[in-house]
Formats: structure tokens, sequence, C-alpha cells
């Protein structure tokens, strides 16, 4: 299949934050080019955003039903392969729905959808359709987190027995939904977020992360759910006790009115044998703690061999250049273009291509928090997750 993927996207209008991270993060390596979209309910703004990035006015549509209609119309040389939706958690489900029957792959922003009953049944339709989901659980892309879950399924740390993960957020300390911030605005509207706040927003981020790397499901978790600021309607501070399914404990924090923090999102593994610890703000180091000798340090680059080719597959600069964000987001996409490829060559996708979050982790995404408030909500000290 010598073209570039063609990609329409859902949302991501003029002032919105993720639409132009998924742009970036889709035509970093060259395999993905956008040919439509339906970029706001705003027909008017639609249409601009459309023009602001250079798409013909036919391909610019009022709604993303009109889109994904249409664009299936088109002759095959000409139509969008995959639709990526950039909305908020209520505007997930109904366009996944229909890009998926009208036979076209999807990549989404997390959490999956808005309940946990829209999950079941997004997953059920993608298992059916044989077409593939991305999700955009970005964190899981950097290289030094391939790194981590690479040592643990190779078992250099031994029987894994603890998990911390913690996704400190300073942003939502003040009451900006009642300022007219329109991220915090839907973030906090239980009608468009879902019955969860922080815990959907960025414990859902922490809880994947927490599964990739230790390469365990949480099977249980006993949640302790606050709203700290005023007024607010949903959760924006909480922790949560984990237990895996390999017996393993483990603690989740997860807070947006830790004032003066930004995006440190951080997981610690330990073993019998040793622990690794990795945090964003230092993205291109990962550090082993071992019981019977000194510390080392992994870091993203490295030229001298010691890091593993699953790593090094996702590593995009030589030693001293950050890997960052956009790069980590730039894998998710990479590895589903070159998967979806695949597919429509009638080939089998190279495993590390297979290596991006997808609808089974989304199912996850949606019962995690499905459990996490229903445990808060709760004095019972465990709830299952069944």
């Amino acid at each position: 299949m010598h073209r570039k993927l063609r990609m329409g996207m859902i949302g991501g209008g003029k002032g919105a934050f993720i639409g132009n991270i998924h742009r970036m993060a889709a035509r970093m390596d060259g395999q993905i080019e956008l040919v439509c979209g339906a970029f706001s309910s705003d027909p008017e703004k639609s249409m601009e955003s459309g023009k602001a990035l250079y798409l013909p006015p036919d391909r610019v549509y009022e709604t993303y039903s009109e889109m994904i209609e249409k664009e299936s119309n088109r002759p095959e040389g000409e139509r969008m392969d995959f639709v990526s939706i950039v909305t908020p958690n209520h505007v997930h489900f109904e366009p996944a729905r229909q890009a998926l029957r009208h036979g076209f792959h999807v990549v989404m922003d997390k959490p999956m959808t808005f309940d946990l009953d829209e999950a079941r049944q997004l997953k059920e339709l993608v298992d059916e359709s044989g077409l593939t989901l991305c999700l955009t659980h970005a964190y899981t892309g950097y290289p030094m987190i391939k790194e981590a879950r690479k040592m643990v399924a190779d078992n250099e740390l031994g029987e894994i027995r603890k998990v911390y993960v913690e996704y400190p957020q300073g942003w939502l300390s003040g009451p900006l939904e009642q300022e007219g911030n329109k991220q915090a605005s839907w973030r906090t509207d239980p009608a468009k977020s879902g019955k969860a706040g922080a815990m959907g927003d960025i414990g859902t981020h922490a809880a994947d992360l927490a599964e990739y790397v230790s390469g365990q499901e949480i099977t249980k978790l006993c949640a302790d759910i606050n709203t700290v600021v005023d007024g607010r309607m949903l959760d924006d501070d909480g922790s949560v006790l984990l237990r895996f399914d390999n017996g393993a404990s483990g603690v989740l924090i997860a807070t947006q009115v830790a004032a003066g923090e930004e995006n440190c999102i951080r997981v610690r593994v330990y073993g019998e044998k040793g622990g690794i610890d990795w945090n964003q703000e230092e993205a291109n180091k990962l550090r082993i703690k071992w019981l019977d000798r000194p510390d080392e340090e992994k870091r993203t680059g490295d030229n001298i061999g010691s890091i593993s080719d699953l790593a090094r597959y996702n590593t995009r600069t030589p030693a001293g250049h950050p890997e960052g964000y956009l790069e980590a987001f730039a894998n998710l996409y990479r590895n589903f273009a070159l998967t979806v490829k695949a597919h429509k060559e009638g080939k089998e996708p190279k495993p590390v291509w297979l290596d991006f979050p997808g609808a089974y982790e989304g199912l996850r995404g949606m019962l995690f928090i499905d459990k996490v408030i229903e445990s808060g909500n709760s004095d019972k000290k465990w709830i299952d997750l069944d």
C-alpha cells in the first residue's frame, strides 16, 4: 500500500487543545494525511477550521454524521481510511459507532466512552467488524516506558509485588469552570464528562500506565474520592488502593488541585529483585533500583546497546535529545497506521506495530471509572472489577 492513510477528524476545531496535538502526532512519520473533517458542532466554526487547515470546502462537513455518510460514498481511492475523534467524552461513542459501521477504522481520545455500557457496546462492535481502534493513552508511547514494560515482562525484577502510580495536576485548583474556561467547563460537567472528573480525565491514564508497565490487571480497588473546590460537580482529587491479578498491591493518586503541579505523571513498580521508577518530567530517564547492587539508569537514545529493541524502535532522536509528549503520541499513530496498512494488504502486522491501546484497554478504563466512583460513594472497603 504505497500511499498515506487518509484521516478524517471529528472535533478539534479552532480553540481546541487536543485536536492540534493529534494532527501533529499523526503527520510526524509521513504515514497519514488529513483529508476531511467535521471540526465543531457549530457549522460556521467547522468551515473556518477547515479553511485554516487548507482543506477543500467540500471535504469540510457540518456534522460528523454527514462526514461519515458522504465519505463512505466517495470512491475507494479518495475516501478517508479512518476517523480521529477528539471531542468531549459524551461525543465519543456515537461517531465511533457510525464510523465502524461504515467500515472506517478509529482513533479516539480517552476515556473511550461516556459510560461503561457504551464501552461494552463499542468493544463488541470493534470485535465484530474486524476493524482497528486506537485509544490515545499517549504515556504508553514513551521509549522508557517501553523499556520498563520489557524489563518486567522479561522477569528482570522478579515477581511483581508493589505498584505506585500518581498523576498530580494543579490547573483546577480554582473554579475555572465558573470563569468561562472551555476546557475546565466540559471536564467538570457530568453531562459531558460522565460520572468522573479527575479520575476520568487523568486517573484513567494512571490506571492504564500501571497495568501496561506491570503486565498485571487491576482486580479490586478501594477509593477515597474528593471534590475540593466549592461548587464543583465532579471529583477533582482522589486516592485508590489497588489489588492486581497476581496478588500485588498498589496505590493510585490522581488530583487536579495540587497547586503548582503541571503533568508529573509517575510510575514505580517493585518486584522481589528490584524496582523501576519513571516520571514524565524526566522522560528520557528510567531509574532501576536493585536489592543487592547499586542503582542503575537507562536513558532514551542510549548508543551503547543497553536498551531493548522495543525501546529503541520507539526512540526517534540521538542520545541527549529529549523524547517528549508529541513523539510518544506519534508512536501510537505510527503503530496504528502500520497495522491498518498491513490489514489492507492482507498481511500480518509486526508485533511492535500492535503495541498501542485499543478497545480492550478502553473498556478497562471505563470499568475503572465506574468502580472507582462506586467505591468512593460506598462504605464498602473493596470493590471487584468484574
